[in-house]
């Protein structure tokens, strides 16, 4: 049973013997709608704590780990946007304090992206991880490390799902030579060079919990070093709750370097190379467009 797995990972890790009947277990629980990859659930323990808890249908070794981990990364980040603690990980199981849910008025997404701008100042080793690899959705994520961000962007998370979307048939000859066109251009269209920020790494909208306590919850991360605007291009790529505020209150906190929505295309271009890559659909033919705007 996944309560059965759920309290067995969080007594696991409180140090709890298996089968311990000091154990934590779970009081209650239901599924709740989550993402392709893994099924969702929100439940409460028997101490009372509530909880969030992602189970995959098959075990993958490393891929709740490595979010397990990028979460506490971020979660480290001094003065950043709120993460939820992580109470347990095995390979099929992550068990997260859950969120209260709120709803996203223009005060909670200002004070969302000042938090944000903390967390990314906070900074990186390097472009990419010394980690190893990470996933996006149920994609390897290229860990490098790189010695600059261009270099990253072209070998790391472009040319890779740009390759993929090709043998999967998802992108046509013409959106694929526009794209091809960028490759040899990012270091040209990159803007001025930046050390490695903190990022969350797979930004969209629904990768923010708003909680009830005015605050935009980090979730799901494919966290690792890179650009900071990517993450906020990855925001603005399918909506955010008051974007313009949310845009504008990031600059205050940490101003952009000048030409930075000029740039929001090279950006988005990763996220939607993945998703030609994963779904098809009409991705490739959006990567084309995305790379004409940049010519």
């Amino acid at each position: 049973m996944i309560e059965v797995r759920i309290a067995a990972v969080v007594g696991a890790a409180a140090g709890a013997a298996p089968g311990d009947p000091a154990g934590v277990g779970v009081a209650a629980l239901r599924e709740v709608g989550g993402g392709y990859v893994a099924r969702a659930f929100l439940g409460r323990l028997g101490d009372g704590r509530h909880v969030f808890a992602k189970v995959l249908p098959t075990a993958v070794a490393g891929l709740l780990a490595r979010e397990a981990a990028g979460l506490r990364w971020l979660a480290a980040a001094e003065g950043g946007a709120p993460v939820p603690e992580v109470l347990g990980v095995a390979d099929d199981v992550l068990v997260l304090r859950a969120v209260e849910p709120g709803r996203p008025d223009v005060a909670a997404a200002e004070r969302f992206d000042g938090e944000l701008a903390a967390t990314h100042r906070a900074g990186a080793e390097v472009f990419g991880s010394r980690e190893g690899a990470g996933w996006i959705g149920t994609l390897p994520l290229p860990a490098g490390p790189w010695p600059d961000w261009p270099t990253m962007w072209v070998q790391g998370r472009l040319l890779p799902y740009l390759r993929l979307a090709r043998d999967r048939g998802a992108i046509g000859d013409g959106d694929l030579r526009g794209v091809e066109h960028v490759l040899g251009r990012v270091a040209d269209l990159a803007g001025p060079p930046e050390p490695p920020a903190r990022l969350h790494g797979d930004l969209w909208s629904g990768n923010v919990v708003w909680g009830a306590d005015g605050r935009g919850w980090l979730v799901d991360p494919a966290a690792h070093g890179g650009h900071r605007e990517s993450d906020l291009a990855m925001l603005a790529l399918f909506g955010a709750p008051h974007l313009h505020r949310l845009l504008r209150a990031y600059d205050e906190a940490w101003p952009l370097a000048a030409g930075w929505d000029e740039r929001v295309a090279l950006h988005q271009l990763h996220p939607v190379l993945v998703h030609a890559a994963l779904f098809a659909g009409g991705y490739g033919a959006q990567a084309g467009r995305l790379a004409r705007s940049l010519a």
